[in-house]
């Protein structure tokens, strides 16, 4: 019975994540990396809607990142109460040296309540940071 249930469980969990197209060599392709605890999803690229949250692919050149990026902050005093709370932030990235078949990463932190997020190359080196003030609330 306890196998039974461990096997439907290591099922349901598999199904929730579809697994990823394969990378176009034509295009490059940045991972969206979260920290444990935080979310960080692909919002939209240049401009548009981007339907999967996990990676861009983007055409060589130049383009605009968005990203949907949230954590929690501690509760106590001002307006949010005792309770953590959970913000949402909306945070542009543009770099105009994406090359096609190369991999990025896009990374993004809370440090002392003021979000930052980074476009990193498959070495690590910084590419491009946020460029203007993340639009941020608890929605």
């Amino acid at each position: 019975m306890r196998t039974l249930l461990a096997l439907i469980l290591l099922a349901s969990l598999t199904a929730c994540a579809g697994k990823l197209p394969e990378p176009d060599p034509r295009l490059a392709w940045i991972d969206v990396a979260p920290l444990p605890g935080d979310t960080l999803m692909a919002n939209r690229l240049n401009g548009k809607r981007w339907d999967d949250g996990r990676f861009f692919q983007v055409m060589p050149g130049k383009n605009e990142l968005e990203l949907r990026y949230q954590f929690e902050i501690r509760g106590g005093g001002g307006m949010f109460g005792a309770e953590p709370t959970r913000i949402t932030c909306h945070m542009i990235l543009r770099y105009d040296g994406f090359e096609a078949g190369r991999r990025y990463r896009v990374e993004a932190r809370n440090a002392a309540n003021q979000p930052r997020a980074w476009l990193l190359d498959d070495q690590g080196q910084v590419l491009a940071r946020h460029e203007i003030f993340p639009r941020c609330g608890p929605f």
